[in-house]
């Protein structure tokens, strides 16, 4: 085939690669009646780990909560139930998308302290967005009422991706909270996020609460940061070794034993206060992100 060939021909009239599930939003799904927020921040940061403990401070202030981990390796609750559960995605092919044969145990389980949990997954890698498969799990949380019966709703979402898909949590949240460290990566990725939420809240309720330090024994570039773009540091979670060997022992914080100089009670200690700021209602933010090359100059790269 020529180039000329290649140019004049049309373009192919079906989605991308075979089995493709593209993103098509419902603009009238909503959840309502309940506190959602939905956590986000640099691959690797910590999102999981704060999400899960954030989900059993809630949990130890009485509240019934849901987490929903919005990522394929659906490894999201896995300190909460101890396993890695089947995905919505999962459960769905293996009824060829027939919804109307699911029932709530299908593809919610119950973890730590009475977390409800459940895993969207995602699609074949290349051939979708994963926007598609957050829907599909809300309107099966709504179809079957679960909705009705929760009072908190946390959507952990996957690394710093701001594409429409893996920004459709931001459809249903109430709050957003980016998970940062004290680096330049992490806080570039925080700058990002912050820009992809900002663009969804001017059609959504969404608005971001505020930021949640972590794996850092400083703040100093954070704070200055956050002051510089109108963010809030809501919690600091420093380079605990025992907050990494929770994850291994496929645990939260809330069930290790302390140790002598741990850092374990300041830890609990923060993620129950950070519920409780969230349950009280934080403030949304009126956040002004910085232009990527402001942000090189602002933090002293050349």
């Amino acid at each position: 085939m020529s180039m000329q060939q290649i140019a004049d021909d049309p373009l192919p009239k079906r989605p991308d690669g075979e089995g493709s599930v593209q993103v098509q939003l419902d603009p009238g799904l909503r959840i309502e009646g309940t506190r959602v927020f939905a956590v986000y921040g640099k691959g690797g940061i910590g999102k999981s780990t704060t999400s899960s403990n954030l989900s059993v401070a809630f949990s130890k202030l009485g509240k019934r909560v849901l987490q929903i981990g919005c990522d394929p390796k659906h490894d999201s609750t896995f300190t909460l139930t101890k396993c890695l559960v089947p995905t919505v995605i999962d459960i769905l092919e293996s009824v060829d998308f027939h919804i109307e044969e699911l029932r709530p145990s299908d593809y919610v389980y119950e973890g730590y302290n009475g977390v409800l949990c459940v895993e969207a997954g995602g699609p074949p890698a290349g051939t979708g967005c994963g926007g598609y498969v957050v829907g599909q799990t809300v309107k099966l949380l709504k179809q079957h009422h679960l909705l009705e019966e929760t009072d908190v709703v946390i959507f952990d979402v996957l690394g710093d991706v701001v594409c429409g898909g893996f920004a459709a949590p931001l459809q249903h949240a109430e709050r957003a909270l980016i998970v940062t460290a004290n680096d330049f990566d992490s806080i570039f990725a925080m700058n990002r996020i912050a820009t992809a939420i900002l663009a969804k809240s001017k059609h959504y309720r969404v608005r971001i609460g505020g930021l949640v330090a972590n794996r850092s024994r400083e703040t100093d570039e954070i704070d200055r940061f956050a002051e510089a773009v109108g963010l809030k540091r809501l919690a600091h979670l420093p380079d605990l070794d025992i907050i990494r060997r929770s994850r291994l022992k496929k645990a939260t914080v809330f069930e290790m034993a302390d140790e002598p100089g741990s850092g374990l009670k300041e830890a609990q200690e923060q993620y129950l206060q950070l519920a409780e700021q969230l349950w009280a209602g934080v403030d949304p933010l009126d956040v002004h992100p910085m232009r990527d090359r402001e942000i090189f100059e602002f933090l002293g790269f050349n």
